[in-house]
């Protein structure tokens, strides 16, 4: 009852707001005749003063008081009858305002409002989030704020931080976790990632030495070895690179979904991909992209110039197939991934726009073509439009 009371009072404001210019116009019409009027009629008295005094001739007297008189009748003659027509333009105005108008808003809001819904403040809203990020990010950091030593509540608060595009809150969190509950792989990672994403995708330094932090508690963490393979790439070491990223690949399994990436860094720095072997299970060389056993071969007697080159001529080649066979989720991610590499972040995002186009957000495929913008620190504003 209370809201429908303010909706009224708003209204009736609202409208007094926007009547009164319309209310007071012609009134505010009859005062300025009525005001020069009077100036003319002033005129008129102060022409005979002067007159009486001796500062004008009689001849200047009677033009000037000819020509304030003409002045004085062509104000007082205004004929009365030009009114109406806006005063009726005045009364379908204010009709306007005071019927149409609430009667619009008011079938506005109960086609996309919910009336039906009692009031819920930010307190209940809080009792019961539901599904609502925003909601239960502020719950958390409620309870976090009365009690800053909840590790768990840091642990849970860190991740939805960094889905959320908090990096530097995600960054704190997971820091507030490891000094609360101890270093843990998933928490280092966590850690390690944000660290690559406020650096845009390059791992530091210290986000390798959380990495290797990780890997001493857990050796065969995927994860981890993968960022240490990358921080060798990007430091200019495709040999120690190579041999990582080998490594970590005989390691996987073979359905393992980050395979494919460490195929595309193998084949980058100058190796032969995991299951390059046509004859090989599960093997795929027909697939975009993929390096053929002539273009490993040659790049094994190359300098690292000409490699580098070679590398570039094979990303562009896979740009080319994508654009003919879009239907390939793989290729998308060796192309956004392989731009990243060679530092060229306009064509990364633009691969990455081209690949959320053929597979959308809303899929499987599309959210982890966002999920690998973000570690690579490619933005994302744009690319789903």
């Amino acid at each position: 009852m209370l809201f429908w009371i303010l909706v009224a009072a708003l209204t009736a404001a609202l409208a007094v707001i926007l009547l009164y210019p319309l209310l007071r116009g012609a009134k505010a019409a009859d005062n300025i005749r009525a005001g020069e009027a009077a100036v003319y009629r002033d005129q008129l008295r102060e022409l005979d003063r002067d007159l009486d005094g001796g500062l004008i001739t009689s001849e200047e007297a009677d033009y000037a008081r000819a020509e304030i008189g003409r002045r004085l009748i062509a104000v007082s003659a205004e004929e009365p009858a030009e009114t109406p027509k806006p005063a009726r333009h005045h009364r379908f105005t204010e009709a306007f305002v005071l019927l149409v108008l609430p009667v619009l808003g008011l079938c506005l809001y109960l086609t996309t409002g919910r009336p039906d819904l009692p009031s819920q403040p930010l307190e209940a809203r809080l009792e019961n989030p539901g599904n609502d990020v925003a909601v239960l990010i502020t719950k958390a950091e409620r309870h976090l704020a009365e009690k800053p030593d909840d590790g768990k509540g840091w642990d849970v608060l860190a991740p939805i931080y960094f889905r959320t595009m908090r990096v530097s809150d995600a960054q704190v969190a997971y820091r507030n976790a490891i000094r609360l509950l101890g270093p843990s792989p998933v928490r280092l990672d966590g850690l390690a990632e944000t660290l690559m994403a406020v650096s845009d995708g390059v791992v530091t330094e210290e986000a390798r030495q959380v990495l290797e932090q990780s890997l001493t508690l857990q050796p065969d963490n995927p994860r981890a070895r993968f960022y240490i393979a990358l921080s060798m790439e990007q430091a200019g070491r495709p040999d120690e690179a190579r041999q990582a990223f080998e490594a970590l690949a005989k390691q996987s399994p073979s359905d393992a979904p980050w395979l494919p990436l460490v195929n595309q860094h193998i084949a980058m720095n100058g190796g032969a991909p995991a299951g390059a072997n046509p004859a090989a299970p599960g093997a795929n060389p027909s697939a975009p992209g993929n390096p053929t056993q002539e273009d490993v071969a040659a790049a094994e007697n190359m300098s690292a110039g000409d490699r580098q080159q070679m590398i570039r001529g094979m990303v562009e080649s896979l740009d080319a197939k994508l654009s003919e066979d879009p239907n390939n989720f793989e290729g998308w991610v060796r192309l956004v991934r392989s731009y990243a590499v060679l530092n060229d972040k306009d064509r990364a995002a633009g691969a990455l726009k081209r690949g959320l186009a053929a597979f959308p957000p809303p899929g499987e495929e599309g959210r982890q073509l966002l999920a690998l913008a973000r570690e690579l620190g490619i933005a994302t504003e744009g690319a789903t439009q």
